[in-house]
């Protein structure tokens, strides 16, 4: 089985594993659903790893997206040449960003707008450094997570035109509530929200004369947006793939390509083993029963979770002994690297190196 390890006793558990082949095809994949490589900005929160960014860098992709000043300096120390922080940088996140932008002069960084106190703030943090700083209008879509609406949005993208420290070049828009299993019903709801953003780059073409550019979508939306002229495409999940996005984007090809190490750790009772993979190993925000699939264990069904400890009911309990290593794919693979700060790389079999995943911590240098 492709992912069985051949060296187990020298990898401790819980242990986060990567399979870098799989990583190269799900990246062959990607570019292979758009018509032009210069159209994909990868959203790095998944991998948070300088490996895993630096195989796209090698693959021609030369934007890309982040959530947090640290994934942004991740990217810089790589030489990333374009850098989107999908983050409005509030209080001293705008003078970290600042510094970062001083830090690394190769990298072309950009982030998000969508409140004009708040602008003004990083406007004045910028000009106070020299940095005119190109940011995006973050346009809700109906996310209701973050972003302005049309009007709003319309009326931020003018009045910082003229900015000292800001210069609006494009339009964000992130739909990642569309997530119906039904590739046609998602794409129509896709569609209705995408109006929303042309009719606002419009508006803004026919009163400033600029050509807003486009960021738009998340893993859901992608294969949608992939085949619109001109827009950035920003998935991340692509990249390790998980069952939670396997199980409901059927149309996506992608690989598993990262899984989590557990092992036995005691048999508590009839039916029941308990493994090393509590809170701390495996993303819990989903359904307890979601959390994580067993390619060598399919039966086994969670029952209990604590900070080390899983619980899972089988009924082969006694083909299993303490010891016992079961390879698992997370529900949800983004949150689930972020709980290590590496992991062990497999090629041919063998564990026999670690990526590291620096970019899980709140800050590196800046």
């Amino acid at each position: 089985m492709w992912w069985e390890i051949n060296n187990l006793k020298e990898v401790d558990t819980p242990a986060l594993v990567i399979y870098p082949d799989r990583v190269k095809e799900n990246i062959s994949l990607l570019k292979s659903m758009v018509d032009h490589v210069e159209r994909l900005r990868p959203h790095v929160k998944t991998n948070k790893s300088p490996q895993a960014c630096s195989m796209m860098l090698e693959a021609g992709i030369q934007k890309f997206k982040c959530a947090t000043i640290a994934e942004a300096e991740m990217l810089g120390s790589i030489g990333a040449p374009d850098v989107i922080l999908a983050y409005q940088p509030t209080g001293p996140k705008a003078g970290r960003l600042a510094q970062l932008i001083k830090k690394f002069p190769k990298t072309h960084y950009s982030c998000l707008i969508d409140d004009e106190a708040c602008a003004k703030a990083i406007s004045s943090t910028m000009e106070a450094e020299g940095i005119q700083l190109n940011v995006w209008v973050d346009l809700n879509v109906g996310m209701n997570r973050t972003g302005a609406d049309s009007e709003k949005a319309f009326s931020l993208f003018t009045t910082f035109q003229h900015s000292k420290g800001l210069r609006p070049i494009g339009i964000h828009a992130y739909d990642g509530h569309l997530r119906d299993a039904d590739l046609e019903l998602r794409k129509k709801k896709c569609d209705d929200s995408f109006s929303l953003l042309e009719k606002l780059v419009a508006k803004i073409k026919e009163h400033t004369g600029q050509s807003a550019l486009i960021v738009a979508g998340g893993s859901p939306t992608f294969p949608i947006h992939s085949k619109r002229k001109d827009v950035e495409c920003s998935p991340g999940t692509f990249i390790y793939w998980d069952t939670g996005y396997g199980n409901l984007l059927k149309e996506q090809p992608f690989l598993h390509a990262a899984i989590v190490l557990t092992r036995v750790i005691s048999k508590p009772a009839e039916g029941l083993l308990c493994l090393d993979l509590g809170h701390k190993s495996i993303a819990s925000e989903n359904p307890l029963e979601k959390r994580v699939t067993f390619l060598n264990g399919p039966e086994l069904l969670p029952i209990s979770q604590s900070e080390e400890h899983l619980v899972v009911q089988t009924d082969r309990r006694n083909s299993y002994e303490v010891g016992h290593v079961f390879y698992g794919v997370p529900y949800h693979v983004c949150p689930t690297v972020a709980l290590y700060d590496s992991a062990w790389v497999v090629k041919d079999q063998v564990a026999s190196r670690k990526w590291e995943n620096p970019a899980r911590n709140r800050s590196l240098t800046v």
